[in-house]
């Protein structure tokens, strides 16, 4: 197979749309997901030499050493991993189960971290690679009742920085792409006013779109990319400005 990039949360929103690009550059992919979506699976018989699933729960993390074993097994060392898959519970703390906080950490921060621990292995070998998290503007904007959500955004932001210092002489970078509200899944909840507040607060008077964020996905892939690590680019149509 081709050069491939791992991506997890793919069978919707964002990381459908990052696999998408990616696949139009060229490259292959491996889509991690718990449900194979009718959307993926149209993706994976548009092209089927290129785009490949793997059903996958990811806040399973005792099951991501054997994982990420099988991904390099059955396809090879991999050249990049795009951890996107993430929850997103919209509450106050105050009332927020523990059990939720404790589910939404062991997604969106420690999953990242134990793919990264396990793929980077074989991208160390290459002596080149590329790990790209999606975090949010949240991050740095803070939500109510998004608390948990955005600390574990801002988890991923800082270990993304040290570890690109830690890999970046095996000529691997790590980086960060942070959107703002997109029409997603996560975000459907936005109507009327709220999301019209959000869209006042953008310059371009509108929310950036998954295939903006995916776009700069693709292009921290790419070679043009090669220079940029341990940084967290922005994709918000201005909203942050």
């Amino acid at each position: 197979m081709s050069e491939y990039v791992v991506v997890t949360g793919a069978s919707r929103g964002l990381g459908l749309a990052i696999c998408r690009d990616i696949l139009d550059s060229g490259m292959s992919v491996v889509a991690l997901s718990r449900t194979y979506s009718t959307e993926l699976q149209k993706l994976v018989a548009s092209k089927p030499e290129l785009c490949h699933f793997v059903e996958a729960d990811l806040a399973d993390l005792e099951h991501i050493p054997a994982l990420c074993k099988s991904i390099v097994k059955t396809f090879g060392r991999p050249y990049g991993l795009v951890n996107n898959a993430a929850v997103g519970h919209d509450g106050v703390l105050a009332t927020m189960p523990n059990g939720v906080i404790d589910s939404l950490m062991r997604l969106n921060v420690q999953s990242p971290m134990l793919l990264s621990k396990y793929l980077l292995r074989s991208m160390l070998l290459n002596r080149k690679g590329r790990v790209i998290n999606i975090s949010s503007i949240i991050a740095k904007t803070g939500f109510n009742g998004l608390s948990v959500y955005a600390a574990s955004k801002a988890a991923l932001e800082g270990f993304s920085k040290s570890l690109a210092r830690e890999v970046g002489k095996a000529g691997i970078t790590v980086n960060c792409v942070a959107p703002g509200y997109m029409q997603t899944d996560m975000t459907g909840d936005l109507q009327g006013e709220k999301l019209a507040s959000i869209k006042r607060r953008s310059p371009l008077g509108k929310l950036a779109s998954v295939e903006d964020a995916a776009a700069m996905v693709s292009f921290l892939l790419s070679d043009k990319g090669s220079a940029i690590t341990g940084t967290v680019m922005t994709v918000d149509a201005g909203s942050t400005a």
